[in-house]
């Protein structure tokens, strides 16, 4: 279905428009099935986002889960799962579930989060995913040994376990990512891009071959049911 385009004057707009769009579809969810249940981007861009929709009062039960983790402790500062539980901490009915082992072992990581996915088979009523510099969405990073695998339309695991090549100074861990095809399973697809340097790597993609080109390029071109909703602000 390709993508729509949202451009957003500054970073309030942004987050207003994105947590008003996350709670629209919480909204539904919980109405049709008693309960939304959402894949979550870390990182530090999208917490107003979620603070927002920690507020909103939703009135029913929000089961998240991130996008994909670093093998690290629960109680690391690099780990997304303690970032989303403190942006969500005001709403006890939304439950966050780890992607990640407590102590991050990577092998227990990934039988840990192929488990919970398998517990949890059921589309995403939303995702929400950021983009690198580099084009990687999720933890799918482009110069992984196994990037082929994440982004296999075809495949049939839920999550991979990656490590980044090169390794990110700011964040050298092995990571726990959700697939590409487990991400596309959802009811709603949001992307967020900032500034103008990721923005060309935006364009870049949409040019792109996506069996060829960076992770976010075959996220665009993936031909899901449902489109990619993709919001900039500089």
């Amino acid at each position: 279905m390709g993508w729509i385009e949202h451009d957003h004057a500054d970073a309030p707009a942004l987050v207003a428009h994105v947590s008003s769009a996350l709670e629209a579809a919480c909204r539904d969810a919980i109405a049709a099935r008693g309960v939304a249940y959402l894949s979550l981007a870390g990182g530090r861009t999208p917490l107003p986002v979620y603070a927002r929709l920690a507020a909103s009062t939703l009135g029913g039960r929000v089961i998240a889960l991130p996008g994909d983790d670093r093998c690290v402790p629960h109680d690391h500062p690099a780990c997304n799962l303690g970032h989303l539980r403190a942006a969500f901490a005001p709403d006890p009915a939304i439950e966050v579930l780890a992607l990640t082992a407590a102590d991050g072992d990577p092998a227990a990581s990934l039988a840990h989060a192929r488990s919970v996915l398998a517990a949890h088979p059921q589309p995403f009523d939303a995702v929400l995913l950021g983009m690198g510099a580099d084009g990687h969405i999720a933890s799918l990073f482009p110069g992984a040994s196994n990037i082929a695998a994440g982004l296999d339309l075809a495949g049939t695991a839920d999550a991979i376990g990656i490590l980044p090549e090169p390794l990110p100074p700011e964040a050298p861990y092995p990571r726990i990512s959700l697939t590409l095809p487990r991400l596309l399973r959802a009811r709603h697809i949001h992307l967020v891009v900032t500034g103008e340097d990721k923005r060309r790597v935006l364009r870049a993609a949409q040019q792109q071959d996506g069996a060829a080109g960076l992770p976010i390029a075959a996220l665009l071109h993936a031909r899901a049911d449902v489109p990619v909703r993709i919001h900039w602000s500089p």
